[in-house]
This record gives C-alpha cells, sequence and structure tokens, in this order.
C-alpha cells in the first residue's frame, strides 16, 4: 500500500478508538503532547521511548483500551517504517555510495567553486525546488541531506543558513504542487483544474519559498547555531582513490529518482488511464520505492564502478550505511506511531465537527481546518484530504481561478508548525543533530512561515483575479 492510500485510510477511520468527547480528546491531545515534551526535554528520555510512552498516554487520557492504544501506535510505526522507514534506508546508501567514491566531493566542490558566499543559500533553495517538485518531501530529504551538510561543512557555512532553505524549497512544493499527493487529492475532491492550480500554485510558491527560505535562514541561523552533525556527514573511507566519478554522471544518478517520478506524474495527467499498459510501467517505474532503488543499482556502476569498487567494496558500502541511520528510523516509525494514535482516537473528526459552525470566507475556513487538523493529526497529507472533503460543497458556485486558490489555501493550511506528532519533525531533528527546543525555533517557525504566506497571498490573488 502506497504512502498516500495509508494515510487516506487514516484520515477516516471506521470506528474511533474510543467515545471520548471534544473536551476529553483536546486535553488527552495536550496532555500527550506534554508528557513526550517533558520527557525529551527535562528527563533527557530518547526519543523513540518518549514518543512511545506519550502514545500510550494519549489513549489512556482519551479513555481508549489499551489494546487499541498499543494496537493504533504499532500499526502507525509499521506503516511509517514500511513507507519512510525503507526510503530513509535507501537514501543512506546512495549517500554512502556518493560519499565513498568521491561523487558527493565533486557535487558539493563544484556547486562551491559555482555560488559562493551570499548566493550559497539561494543556490541551495534552487536545487531544493528543482529537486523537489517530483518528489515526496521524505525522498528529498534523503536526497539533499548529503550535499547540505558537505556544503556547510566544507564552505564554513551554518548549517541553518544551508539547511533551511533546502528545507523550505522542498516543504513548499510538497504542499502547494501537484503532482504531490496532497495538491492532487484537494484538486480532485473540489474539482478543481490542474493547469490552473498547478499556475498559481507556482505564482505562490515563488514568494513564499524565497520568504520561508533564504530570507529567515538569516534570522534560523541567530536563534539556532548548531554545528553540522558529524555522525551524519557521509565520511569517505581513507583509501585514495585512483579516479572519481565525474559531476554530470553523479548529478545523472542523483536526478534519476527526480526523472522517475516526474515522469509517472505527467503520464498519469496525459494518459489518465489506469488499465492503459504505459501508464502502469509508469506508476511502477515512478513509485518513490522503485525510483530510489533504481538510482542505488544504478550508483552502483556510475558511482562505485567508476571509482574503482570491487564486489566486495560495494558491498561493505552497502552495510555499513545503514548502522547510522538505525535510531532515526525507530524515531520516525514512533512518531507515526503517536500520528496515528491521535487519528485513531477521533481527533480529526473532532477538529470536523467543530469547525462546521464556523461562519467565515471560504478560503479563510479551508486553511483554518486545515492548520486545526494539521496541529491536531501531525499529518500534511491527512489535514489537506481532510479540509478538501469538508470544504469541497464550498467550490460549487467558484470561479475556476478561486477553486484553484481554494486547493492552494488547504494547501497552505496544512503546513502550519510541525511539531513532536510529525515524522518529518524528528526526521528533520536528528539529520541536523538539533534538540526538541531548536528544531521548534528553525523547522516549526519555517513551516508555520510558508503556512502564513502562502495564505495570505492565497487571499490576496483572490481579491485581484
Amino acid at each position: 500500500m502506497t504512502r498516500l492510500s495509508v494515510e487516506m485510510l487514516a484520515a477516516d477511520p471506521v470506528e474511533p478508538i474510543t467515545s471520548a468527547g471534544h473536551a476529553q480528546l483536546g486535553i488527552a491531545v495536550l496532555a500527550g503532547i506534554a508528557v513526550i515534551v517533558l520527557l525529551i526535554t527535562r528527563f533527557k528520555v530518547h526519543a523513540f521511548l518518549a514518543l512511545t510512552i506519550g502514545s500510550l498516554a494519549l489513549g489512556a487520557f482519551a479513555g481508549a483500551p489499551l489494546d487499541k492504544a498499543i494496537a493504533s501506535f504499532t500499526t502507525g510505526l509499521g506503516a511509517t517504517v514500511a513507507g519512510v522507514g525503507v526510503l530513509i534506508a535507501l537514501g543512506a546508501i546512495l549517500g554512502k555510495l556518493l560519499a565513498d567514491s568521491g561523487g558527493a566531493d565533486q557535487v558539493v566542490d563544484t556547486i562551491l567553486a559555482k555560488a559562493g558566499g551570499r548566493a550559497m543559500p539561494w543556490a541551495m533553495v534552487l536545487i531544493a525546488s528543482v529537486i523537489g517538485l517530483p518528489l515526496f518531501f521524505e525522498v528529498g530529504i534523503v536526497l539533499l541531506i548529503p550535499v547540505v551538510l558537505m556544503v556547510a561543512q566544507r564552505g564554513g557555512y551554518s548549517l541553518m543558513r544551508i539547511g533551511v532553505p533546502a528545507l523550505a524549497g522542498l516543504s513548499v512544493m510538497h504542499g502547494l504542487i501537484p503532482p504531490h499527493p496532497g495538491p492532487l487529492v484537494a484538486i480532485d475532491a473540489v474539482q478543481a483544474n490542474l493547469g490552473v492550480t498547478l499556475a498559481l500554485g507556482l505564482l505562490v510558491a515563488i514568494p513564499t519559498v524565497v520568504i520561508a527560505g533564504p530570507l529567515f535562514s538569516k534570522y534560523a541561523a541567530r536563534w539556532v547555531d548548531v554545528p553540522v552533525p558529524e555522525r551524519m556527514v557521509p565520511v569517505r573511507a581513507s583509501e585514495e582513490l585512483r579516479k572519481r566519478p565525474g559531476f554530470g554522471a553523479t548529478i545523472a544518478t542523483v536526478l534519476l529518482p527526480v526523472v522517475l517520478m516526474l515522469a509517472k506524474a505527467l503520464v498519469d495527467i496525459v494518459v489518465d488511464d489506469p488499465e492503459n499498459m504505459v501508464q502502469r510501467v509508469f506508476d511502477v517505474a515512478g513509485s518513490p520505492l522503485i525510483a530510489l532503488l533504481s538510482a542505488v543499482i544504478v550508483g552502483m556502476f556510475t558511482l562505485g564502478r567508476a571509482a574503482g569498487f570491487s564486489k566486495g567494496r560495494l558491498s561493505t558500502t552497502v552495510e555499513t550505511s545503514l548502522a547510522p541511520i538505525a535510531g532515526i528510523l525507530l524515531i520516525v516509525g514512533a512518531g507515526g506511531g503517536f500520528k496515528q494514535t491521535l487519528i485513531d482516537s477521533g481527533v480529526g473528526r473532532m477538529i470536523l465537527d467543530i469547525s462546521e459552525d464556523w461562519s467565515i470566507p471560504a478560503l479563510v475556513l479551508a486553511w483554518l481546518i486545515a492548520v486545526a487538523i494539521r496541529l491536531a493529526t501531525g499529518s500534511a497529507t491527512v489535514a489537506t484530504i481532510s479540509a478538501a472533503g469538508l470544504v469541497a460543497p464550498l467550490a460549487a458556485d467558484m470561479s475556476t481561478t478561486h477553486t484553484a486558490l481554494l486547493v492552494l489555501a488547504i494547501g497552505a493550511g496544512s503546513l502550519f508548525f510541525s511539531h513532536v506528532n510529525d515524522a518529518g519533525f524528528w526526521m528533520v531533528k536528528e539529520y541536523f543533530g538539533m534538540s526538541v527546543g531548536q528544531t521548534i525555533k528553525s523547522w516549526s517557525v519555517m513551516e508555520t512561515i510558508i503556512s502564513v504566506v502562502a495564505g495570505a497571498i492565497v487571499l490576496l490573488l483572490s481579491l485581484v483575479i
């Protein structure tokens, strides 16, 4: 089952695991989050254990039977590891191939030579936006992290100055631009025009990513001064390489998943027939798992063999790439378990029920509903799917452009303030070696800026078009 289909099912569970009222559920959510934050920050408990305990505490405060709370947590953990975990593992292998072969050195040296000083954050946001156009956020992270860390380390840049623009580029693409799953589902739900939504999405995305990326990174670098985490930097083995891969071959290998996923998206739009053989082939080739696996296999030849690696040396590279990510996999998986416990407890439905009586403009309502579900469940995709389903009737009398803006308002709201119930929060925290507080001051604030700026631009556009 794909990540999208898993989250669509999670967004609308058949039956909540608790019959608690709205007030009790609200208290349970706050209590669960408080337990996690206190365990990590005050008692220095490992994030995996804190998320596990916090999920069970949430279920207890919500009045859910313990066995059902455990089942929800393990289901969410399993689904997250099955989707995101495999991608992280493949990304780690590709990153280690890049490092050991000297390919990452080649890319970083070229970037540093072409874009130094003040231009570097702008170069990173451009690279991230291009790579992030067809990719899931998690895939983009695992592809970009080695380059981000090495550029920051070798060029002497603040990690936040380089990392925040890259994360902003990925996040904006994920929330606002089709063919990402959230925008596509919202387009289908409100019957928006794909081309118009894409055009307006790019119009909203460009100023948003500039403000939340290069501009905000100046302040993030002052607020969060963390060194590049040595354990996460791809380190090349000490042996002398007779040669290293060329820049073109290295970039082609890294961009292979991008090309495959973008080709899938284009074929889905042009062919639009699930039974068509061409579309079925591209649906497989362009899935995140196959796209990244293809890059790893190709990389063994274009990177490993190009550097003169033997079969044994390639096997060693793959083996040593997986050990450093074990902790990350468990933490991200536990984040998915906490999210699933929230959803199965009926928190998403609670937000929808409360919002039915709100009498405010459609675009603002769509943004607020998406914000509320995002804060409660931690999932941008679940927030987008749920909000789109609720406000779909409002699109009946809208023009083509305003229907597209409704989709973008939902997407903007779905990115608001990522925190401890979002698996992406833990990915960023662990990859960048930050504390919970530092992650909130950088990543969470950046996500909020994206959401508010994009929402404001959508409202402004609704007044002029």
